[in-house]
């Protein structure tokens, strides 16, 4: 039995412990990150017991029998959280043989290549993520299935497909004509408000954590300008007036000023990269209280596909057109105190890369004790997840990374992560030191 169960670790990538109880632990560091205050705490210390923490702090008694783990001059943080994936994709070097791919590419392929970005995912310190978009439910089954602890990925909150209306960012088959092997649609499409309605109610049906809808046009979609409203107030209405009273909150994809505006008015609980927010827009989320998840580091990914050439001219166009005004809207978010959560967008780049978010958040103004709160407390709040995530405090789940050095000297360290626990059990532990993915 214990030679089958090895075997199947090997063969599914699981670490040989994850099938087994969570076995108690002490980690040691030379810090340790306070989410609650943005401070360091010195020693690092956090006792594990039963896949929870049980106590923290220098003073924190050891369980008999428990496992010590020196990480040494490192500093140990709650496990990351992205609150913006896209785990069942990721570019390849030509666009053009993705959208063949994507024709000819059954599901259960497409479910068996989104395991190594889920593992790379987990990997990279992220132990929770929002995924907000992916076809044929092969998101919910990832969930699941990670759930089970048959798969090794980080603990997920899906939207299944994205609610939009026709032609517009969400639409899957826009640009695509009659008689090409492809859905003319996108299973999220319809139009007026009884009917998105009935979309989210069948959204919730089959899965979803969460509802994703597409308020303006978008960067990678063929058929829309980016700044496009595509949703009527009525309509948003409806989608989060019926995602609410099922106790689901909604993310809006929204890059254009008004088509935000009334996302924001109609009550979602986060806008997506924003990157023509006016100043009207941001201080409606102020007022309101709107989560911004801006996804700097998708336009920075897109920017490197654009400079491949590894994207249609269109789309190239796009991002250089709004690269510089999304910069703008980053920098006042930031000064005018909107709430920030993490979010990379995921999958429009390579997964794993997603701790680059953090220097890019701090280019833009924020203090690197505030960049690691948006992906660990904030994101926490946003995603719901508060009682169990979040902070590393006794009772909540044990979700720990370490990373070398103090990421608040030098937030790059976060690139660098060499430890991570998710729920009491140790998926990664190297025994040299990291590099950080920008010197790699």
């Amino acid at each position: 039995m214990r030679r089958a169960l090895l075997v199947a670790c090997l063969v599914l990538g699981l670490p040989s412990s994850a099938a087994e109880p969570p076995r108690a632990y002490v980690l040691k560091a030379a810090r340790l990150f306070d989410a609650k205050t943005g401070k360091l705490v010195t020693p690092g210390v956090v006792v594990v017991t039963n896949g929870k923490v049980a106590a923290v702090g220098a003073g924190a008694k050891a369980p008999e029998g428990a496992r010590v783990v020196e990480l040494g001059d490192a500093t140990l943080l709650p496990g990351f959280m992205d609150s913006h994936t896209h785990l069942t994709g990721e570019p390849g070097e030509d666009w053009r043989q993705d959208v063949i791919d994507s024709l000819q590419r059954t599901i259960p392929e497409q479910t068996l290549e989104s395991l190594p970005r889920v593992r790379a995912t987990l990997m990279a310190g992220f132990t929770t993520v929002r995924n907000l978009g992916a076809g044929d439910f092969i998101d919910v089954g990832l969930r699941n299935s990670i759930r089970r602890g048959t798969v090794v990925g980080p603990r997920m909150l899906t939207a299944t497909a994205g609610l939009g209306t026709t032609g517009g960012h969400c639409d899957e088959g826009n640009s695509w004509r009659k008689g090409v092997l492809a859905d003319e649609t996108g299973a999220g499409v319809a139009d007026g408000p009884e009917a998105l309605r009935a979309k989210v109610r069948d959204t919730l049906k089959y899965g979803a954590d969460l509802i994703k809808v597409c308020a303006t046009g978008g960067v990678l979609s063929l058929n829309s300008d980016v700044d496009s409203p595509q949703l009527t107030q009525a309509e948003l209405d409806a989608i989060v007036d019926e995602a609410h009273a099922r106790k689901r909150k909604v993310a809006a994809h929204a890059h254009g000023a008004e088509g935000a505006r009334r996302a924001i008015r109609a009550g979602v609980d986060s806008i997506e990269h924003g990157s023509l927010l006016d100043d009207e827009a941001l201080d409606l989320m102020k007022r309101k209280g709107t989560w911004f998840v801006p996804t700097a580091m998708a336009f920075q990914g897109v920017k490197e596909r654009a400079d491949q050439g590894r994207l249609p001219e269109d789309n190239i166009r796009k991002v250089r057109a709004v690269d510089e005004a999304r910069k703008q809207s980053l920098r006042k978010a930031i000064s005018r105190g909107v709430r920030i959560a993490f979010g990379t967008d995921a999958g429009v780049f390579e997964h794993g890369r997603n701790a680059g978010e953090f220097a890019l958040l701090v280019e833009a103004g924020m203090a690197p004790a505030e960049a690691l709160r948006a992906a660990t407390v904030h994101a926490a709040e946003l995603l719901g997840v508060s009682a169990t995530l979040g902070t590393l405090e006794p009772g909540k789940l044990a979700d720990v990374v370490a990373v070398p050095g103090n990421p608040l000297q030098d937030i790059r360290k976060t690139e660098a992560v060499f430890f991570v626990m998710k729920e009491g059990v140790i998926y990664r532990h190297d025994t040299e030191p990291a590099v950080p993915s920008a010197a790699r």
